[in-house]
């Protein structure tokens, strides 16, 4: 919905947030539900109505609980049975620096103030630990907003004794858990409230009369943030940014003004915008973002403006290059076929208000941010939160690699007449075994990204992949798989429950960057031989449909499962004996993990 999109009006979606969540409710389309847990040290009803929308916008659903005014610790420490019950899939611990018991005051030492630093800190970590063991789920914590007053002036900052340095202190050690703690978020309302103005947003009025942590009008533009990492900790960024180039890329046409004539680069206060836009949109690369070009304009042009000197971005920064007389939404339609991903993982970037607009209509589900005036592009992409990092891997700064090697393949491919000889020219290698340490939150976040080649959509928070790696009554695989183009990462995981001699399957993703290569045949042969070493003769496979996972609606019959159930919402069960299974990959050599070992 454009108007929850950055940039918003926050007094609009004040005053019209029932009708806003009404039009949203009556889209009805297929959203994620969760349980969502906010435990506040100040009031958090208007926090959680804007929550609300913004989750909603993004395809979830939630129910909340709250905890009473200021009671976020007794919550966290001494559970009520309710909350026991309400079991959420997330914890939002909603403090601010009204919430700190002991300052430092003038008169205190160095040695005094780092032992009332260490007590503060230790309530909150104690606080953590103990939701962490009791929900196993993920937790988002505020850091904390400088104070509206400095007693001590522009020294609060730096002199020990000061509230500034003390809170500044304060978030570092929360960064330093977050580092090492898995499933733990940081809202920074740091950030936020600095970017908001912190006069405006500490306005005391609202404390004294209302006990709210900021001003009314500043809860829309807190939530949003909030809803960011929620929505990135469930799986829902967005995977491409698709860039027009004349006045988004570079100011000017380049097909009228020529190489020389477009701006770009650091010659005036227009190109320098320019080229700082492309610096970023290269820095978001570095994040797994994949970069697509989709622009009205003949492919030399396009290709001779991405080679301009002065630019950041150069042609192999790039995909997929558009550059054509087709509509826009049919180009990404394109673009989001030949990246094996929905249409609805994109980010259209584009400065003509017109082909915005097109391409919103025409293809529900794509982002399209406001860009108006090269000096917004930037914040209005950034702020809108659309690659929020919440985990972040070594496969992630391969992506682009990845996908580049996927177009080679694809190119190799059209030049053979039979699709087995194209395979077998692949010379693929895979590393299919049990889960191993460093490959933990690869394989987390593959389970809450992959949406299409998922059979039951399932989701794993860090806490839970690691308890079902520990524990012995699961069968657990993932697959990692190798060419002669590239290393494509871990791109499939199969988890199932041991039940007497039948393995139920819990979870079978892919990545939909191997489809077609025999990777799927290549796991269910190493799963069989898991199971017989198990003593397990049955295999049973559970297929539940979303709106995005239809491609796996008949895998388990494409294995050789026989299917024994199926209901009137399209729920499926199937079964495989597995005693006269015969394995079915053919172009795959399989190794294990003492191949990676040896590597090393």
């Amino acid at each position: 919905m454009k108007e929850l999109e950055y940039p918003f009006d926050s007094e609009y979606i004040i005053k019209k947030r029932k009708s806003l969540k009404k039009a949203l409710l009556a889209e009805n389309t297929p959203r994620l539900k969760k349980r969502v847990a906010v435990f506040g040290g100040s009031t958090t009803n208007d926090i959680v109505v804007y929550l609300d929308l913004f989750l909603l916008n993004y395809g979830i659903e939630a129910e909340f609980y709250q905890s009473e005014y200021g009671q976020y610790w007794q919550d966290a420490m001494f559970p009520s049975q309710e909350l026991i019950d309400f079991s959420p899939d997330i914890v939002f611990i909603h403090t601010t620096n009204r919430n700190i018991l002991n300052y430092p005051t003038t008169s205190d030492t160095k040695e005094s103030v780092d032992l009332l630093l260490d007590a503060e800190y230790g309530k909150f970590e104690q606080m953590w630990r103990k939701i962490s063991e009791t929900y196993h789920c993920p937790i988002i914590q505020n850091n904390f907003e400088m104070p509206f007053y400095r007693l001590m002036g522009n020294k609060d900052c730096s002199d020990y004794r000061g509230r500034s340095n003390f809170l500044t202190r304060m978030n570092q050690k929360f960064y330093d858990y977050a580092e090492t703690a898995e499933g733990f978020y940081i809202n920074d309302i740091n950030f936020i409230s600095a970017s908001y103005g912190l006069k405006a947003w500490s306005d005391p009025t609202y404390w004294n009369m209302y006990k709210y942590a900021m001003c009314v009008e500043a809860i829309p533009e807190f939530s949003f943030n909030l809803a960011n990492i929620i929505k990135s900790v469930f799986g829902k960024n967005k995977k491409a940014l698709a860039l027009d180039l004349d006045n988004t890329l570079w100011g000017g046409v380049i097909g009228d003004d020529g190489v020389d004539g477009v701006q770009i680069g650091q010659e005036t206060g227009v190109a320098q915008s320019y080229y700082e836009f492309q610096s970023y949109v290269k820095s978001l690369k570095s994040l797994g973002v994949i970069l697509t070009v989709c622009s009205k304009n003949d492919h030399e042009n396009a290709i001779a403006g991405l080679n301009h000197p002065e630019g950041a971005l150069k042609p192999d920064d790039f995909i997929i290059i558009k550059a054509n007389w087709e509509n826009k939404d049919r180009n990404i339609l394109e673009t989001a076929n030949e990246l094996n991903i929905l249409p609805d993982a994109i980010v259209f970037a584009d400065d003509n208000p017109a082909e915005r607009e097109i391409v919103r209509a025409q293809i529900p589900g794509v982002s399209v941010p406001a860009m108006d005036g090269v000096e917004n592009y930037i914040m209005n992409i950034d702020r809108n939160g659309y690659f929020e990092v919440t985990n972040f891997s070594t496969d992630d700064l391969k992506r682009n690699e990845m996908y580049k090697a996927n177009a080679e393949r694809a190119a190799q491919q059209a030049s053979f007449a039979e699709y087995g000889e194209y395979l077998r020219s692949l010379e693929m290698t895979a590393v299919i075994d049990d889960f191993i340490p460093v490959y933990l939150q690869r394989i987390t976040q593959l389970t809450n990204k992959s949406n299409q080649f998922n059979v039951t959509t399932k989701r794993y928070t860090p806490t839970e992949m690691e308890e079902g790696f520990e524990s012995s009554e699961y069968i657990r695989l993932y697959g990692k798989l190798i060419d002669k183009f590239g290393d494509n990462g871990v791109v499939s995981v199969v988890i199932g429950h041991k039940d007497k001699d039948i393995l139920n399957m819990d979870l079978w993703i892919m990545s939909c960057r191997v489809l077609k290569r025999d990777m799927e045949f290549a796991m269910l042969d190493r799963l069989v031989d898991r199971c017989r070493a198990a003593g397990i003769k049955t295999i049973r496979g559970y297929y539940y449909p979303t709106a995005k996972n239809k491609m796996v609606k008949e895998l388990y019959g494409t294995f050789g499962f026989e299917r024994i159930s199926l209901d009137d919402d399209g729920n499926s069960v199937w079964e495989l004996n597995v005693e006269g299974y015969e394995n079915k990959n053919r172009y795959i050599d399989v190794k294990d993990n003492t191949s990676i070992v040896n590597a090393e």
